[in-house]
């Protein structure tokens, strides 16, 4: 009886042991810390100098980490954005610009590239229909409402206008009216002039 009672007495010393040691090698196990996190300057910087070398994808690649790396700030997102669009990749371009504006709801230039990318996606898109003879039905008639609309947000009453004709050269013996024709010639050059310039 005593065997028992000093085996179970030695069975709880080892016991606590044990959690002692499996605690004390808890505490001593070295905390691995993450590395620091790069600036923001210094991933735009990187990513801008992969930009200006051509490298234009590992460009985009840096961006979205920065994205990622900083969620709240638009700057990565409107790098990719234009980059996207100079490419012709409209779709990602709108795409990004999208979380530009998730961001800053008031951002000039990712509203005007969503603009200026998705008319040149319809305007491709509804040249291949008209190039196949499918626009018609329904589709034409949305096609001219939203060419309607579009025009009416222009205040322009053509979409593209024609170029302007040159302008009627001054007679010698006009004076001050050559003046007006110029200024008025250059008045018609200047309305005939894309409406989508600015936004580009």
């Amino acid at each position: 009886m005593k065997t028992v009672i000093s085996l179970g007495r030695i069975g709880r010393f080892i016991g606590a042991a044990v959690c002692a040691a499996s605690l004390s090698a808890c505490m001593t196990a070295p905390v691995v810390q993450k590395p620091a996190l790069p600036s923001m300057e210094d991933m735009l910087a990187k990513a801008s100098q992969a930009s200006g070398a051509g490298q234009k994808e590992q460009a985009v690649t840096l961006w979205k980490a920065a994205a990622e790396a900083y969620p709240a700030d638009k700057t990565p997102w409107t790098n990719i954005a234009q980059t996207r669009y100079e490419a012709g990749q409209y779709g990602d371009a709108i795409v990004s610009a999208q979380e530009v504006l998730v961001r800053d709801p008031n951002d000039r230039l990712a509203n005007s590239i969503i603009a200026i990318s998705g008319l040149r996606l319809s305007t491709r898109a509804l040249s291949d229909l008209s190039r196949q003879n499918n626009l018609s039905g329904s589709l034409r008639t949305e096609s001219q409402d939203l060419a309607k609309l579009l025009r009416e947000s222009l205040g322009e009453t053509v979409l593209v206008p024609p170029a302007a004709s040159p302008p009627t050269p001054p007679t010698r013996n006009s004076g001050t009216v050559a003046k007006g024709k110029k200024g008025k010639a250059k008045a018609t050059e200047d309305s005939s002039a894309d409406p989508f310039n600015a936004l580009k």
